[in-house]
């Protein structure tokens, strides 16, 4: 069913009048829902009486709010009573008045997603998620983030997307000087291909020709297409539009024939497979770990009394602990940030800080997670992108591999695992490190493989490996890499291996087809030798997902942390240990290369 929404151009202080304006509007028009566009408030460094007056007034709830309405941020900090007031109600403001944050994932009640990234390139910060979601700043890793919403009907940002004018025959207005724009907003637009896309960039309207999106892998027939809108502020004096109106169905499929007019993507040539470039300082750790359910990263209706909680749609990014565009997750624990994927230390880990000593005073259980929001590699629908990704996360285990051979010599060797479900909610390897000898008696292979049988699972382990997964689309399995180090890879004490992770990627498994590996599963690897097991899982059985975690905790020893639940640490703690793997790890970092 079609929505009406109505959009507002920057009220910069003004809301008194434009929510009075707005609720005529309304009162004709029956719209769904309200979304304001930059700053709702005037610029704090100009403070005024009145205006703090008109503040306290909407907080109380004595300005009328006529329907439910979504602002974000613009290039001015929020007054710090509207800070205050949101921190203590859940981003409510007040009654029908809801903040969007500075970079968020938002569902309403009527199944409209909308992603917002506030504010403006932080000029401070090289890299990594900025941490004060009421500061008007964000980062590159911000709009990266957001990416792994996978799609949106309604994309709002601050600044205009680079490019975005090319192709089109619109011009800018003549005493309107060139918008602000960033590539970061332009990837994020080629990645979600939304329906609307709205900015505030510039103190004029302007409305691009739609264009349309090449369609992806999974969805060969579809074009989708974007509306590119710019508005005007509220108190603009040239009668530029600062509103606008219109009506979208969530559930509707994208058109048959394209729209008259309608012009070809101007980001083909600049999306996802364009590399960002990093600098030194790699990024201050943050974390797919949620302290809390909501933040800025929302399942949200738009609050009103028919909303049943029963419609809650299947988790996705918004509700992920894997998703990093959830503002209010914890920002210690990531270790490194590629462009497709990252590596992590795991909350809750199975061995503790004294568990690897002397060699390693950390858990090391790392995880390796794709930015994008999928439940298996091969769901990842464009090809390019499934393949990149594939070849990161394989990247980050070979370069784990140098960096424990670089600590351990050849005492410890080390054991990856995924379970790949069509069904599951965000994919991810883990990675832990395992005594040498265990590999080589066999015993980590035979431990998975009696694990099985000690289940009754009705399948068993095949010594293979299926790649990326696409051979095995449509079916489900757990995976397993068991590494161990060549003992010629230590001559006389010292590692005979390239320090950097550099080189890592002329040994990575093929992207797609699982290049490299033999029948059975076995290969000789550039500092070691691996083997892959694969179980087959099906609906015949009901499979434990933690069967990887309980099988290393007896191997191990550690069967009383097989919980990760019952694993934790204070944020102290995991801070200790998460940066002193990632200084260890600094040299073997090879997304700080690119």
């Amino acid at each position: 069913m079609a929505s009406k929404i109505i959009v507002v151009g920057p009220v910069e202080g003004a809301f008194p009048a434009i929510f009075e304006k707005v609720s005529k509007l309304h009162s004709k028009n029956s719209f769904s829902l309200a979304i304001i566009l930059g700053d709702l408030f005037a610029d704090p460094e100009s403070p005024s009486e009145e205006h703090d007056a008109n503040i306290s007034r909407l907080i109380k709830g004595t300005i009328n709010v006529p329907l439910p309405t979504y602002f974000t941020l613009g290039r001015h900090p929020l007054p710090s009573s509207v800070i205050e007031k949101l921190e203590n109600s859940d981003d409510e403001l007040c009654p029908n008045l809801y903040f969007l944050g500075k970079r968020s994932i938002t569902k309403t009640s009527e199944g409209l997603r909308i992603v917002n990234l506030g504010g403006t390139i932080d000029p401070n910060i090289a890299a990594g998620l900025s941490k004060d979601k009421y500061l008007p700043f964000h980062t590159e890793d911000d709009a990266k983030a957001l990416r792994g919403a996978n799609s949106a009907d309604i994309l709002v940002t601050s600044h205009w997307p680079s490019d975005v004018q090319k192709g089109s025959k619109v011009k800018l207005p003549d005493d309107l000087d060139a918008p602000s724009s960033e590539r970061c907003v332009a990837d994020l637009c080629s990645a979600l291909r939304p329906r609307y896309h709205f900015t505030t960039s510039s103190n004029a309207f302007y409305e691009r020709e739609p264009f349309f999106h090449p369609p992806t892998e999974k969805e060969s027939d579809v074009e989708p297409i974007t509306r590119f809108i710019n508005l005007a502020s509220s108190s603009n004096t040239s009668k530029q539009k600062s509103l606008y109106a219109f009506s979208i169905d969530p559930s509707a499929s994208a058109p048959i024939s394209l729209p008259p007019g309608t012009t070809a993507s101007p980001f083909t040539t600049t999306s996802s497979s364009q590399k960002r470039q990093r600098l030194p300082n790699q990024p201050q750790a943050y974390s797919r770990f949620s302290t809390s359910n909501g933040g800025g990263d929302h399942y949200r209706p738009s609050k009103r009394p028919r909303h049943n909680n029963n419609n809650n749609p299947p988790p996705g990014p918004q509700q992920c602990f894997f998703c990093l565009s959830n503002p209010s997750i914890k920002t210690h624990l990531i270790a490194s940030i590629a462009n497709d994927t990252y590596l992590t230390t795991a909350k809750g880990p199975l061995p503790t800080s004294s568990t690897f000593l002397p060699h390693l005073p950390f858990p090391c259980h790392m995880l390796i997670i794709p930015l994008e929001h999928a439940p298996t590699i091969a769901s990842i629908s464009v090809a390019d992108d499934r393949s990149r990704t594939y070849k990161e996360m394989q990247r980050y285990r070979r370069s784990l591999h140098s960096f424990l051979l670089s600590r351990c010599g050849t005492k410890l060797g080390a054991v990856t695992w995924e379970v790949s479900r069509a069904a599951g909610i965000h994919t991810h390897w883990q990675f832990l490190p395992v005594p040498s000898g265990m590999v080589r008696r066999g015993l980590v292979e035979a431990a998975f493989k009696v694990e099985a049988e000690n289940e009754r699972y009705p399948v068993h382990f095949r010594n293979m490996d299926v790649g990326d997964g696409m051979g095995e689309r449509g079916s489900d399995f757990f995976r397993v890499w068991i590494w161990v180090p060549a003992e010629e890879d230590v001559v006389d004490g010292q590692v005979v291996a390239n320090g950097g992770g550099g080189n890592d990627a002329a040994a990575v498994d093929g992207g797609g087809g699982g290049g490299g590996v033999a029948d059975d599963g076995e290969v000789d690897e550039k500092r070691g030798k691996q083997k892959c097991l694969v179980l087959p899982l099906n609906a015949d059985f009901r499979f434990d997902l933690q069967f990887g975690r309980r099988v290393m905790a007896k191997l191990l020893g550690l069967e009383g942390r097989r919980d990760w639940r019952e694993c934790g640490q204070t944020d102290e703690e995991e801070t200790e240990d998460a940066q002193k793997f990632k200084e260890g790890f600094k040299r073997f970092d090879w997304a700080l290369e690119e």
